[in-house]
């Protein structure tokens, strides 16, 4: 964080032209700052890290297991709730994320696809979602970083079942999460979903990971 003028690098706000400022209209802070920030991010993710503050830990853990909640219960306005302005969700095809500039994702969603995505589930008219699913999940393996810029990164372990029209599936795999300190708090800057079978074939993956 610039602490002198309140901005994180890479983010120049007094750049910004006011009818960019709300990011679930316009995504101004995607820029080679925000990928750089998101290679960097990925590198921590693969790095080994120390045994974290025993508080903090329990902390981020009970801000997974809520995020967990909202979302197997279909409260998708409360999940958009818990995302920073300038936050990433995203899929990668490559695991552990790859090279997001040039590859393709099974989602790469800023503030502003986001909101979208959120609308589109909660329409209720969505045909691949016509019955909609019904997911539970399981999150464990924590680990968290708190890191030198601000942010704190957390990896931890997924399960996901998923029944929609009679079929039962099964997902997993490892979430990289960077979380900010919002109050008291936190907010989602980067979510990071890793599909064990992310470069497989897999038919349109409309459930939120």
């Amino acid at each position: 964080m610039d602490q002198a003028h309140g901005r994180r690098p890479g983010m120049n706000t007094s750049s910004i032209p006011a009818q960019y400022a709300d990011t679930s209209s316009f995504s101004y802070h995607v820029d080679a700052a925000f990928y750089d920030r998101l290679d960097h991010y990925r590198d921590s993710f693969g790095e080994d890290w120390p045994a974290p503050d025993a508080a903090t830990l329990a902390d981020v853990t009970a801000f997974l297991i809520r995020e967990a909640r909202v979302i197997d219960e279909g409260r998708f306005n409360d999940w958009l709730d818990l995302f920073a302005d300038d936050c990433l969700y995203w899929v990668p095809v490559t695991s552990g994320g790859g090279e997001p500039r040039t590859e393709v994702s099974h989602a790469f969603d800023d503030r502003r696809r986001l909101t979208d995505r959120v609308y589109w589930l909660r329409t209720g008219l969505a045909y691949s979602q016509i019955p909609a699913s019904r997911t539970i999940r399981i999150v464990g393996n924590v680990a968290v970083l708190e890191h030198a810029g601000g942010d704190t990164l957390v990896r931890s372990n997924f399960i996901i079942n998923e029944f929609r029209a009679g079929v039962t599936k099964t997902y997993s795999g490892w979430y990289g999460h960077v979380l900010t300190r919002d109050g008291d708090g936190w907010k989602i800057r980067l979510k990071q979903a890793n599909l064990l079978d992310s470069e497989q074939y897999h038919e349109n993956l409309t459930i939120v990971f």
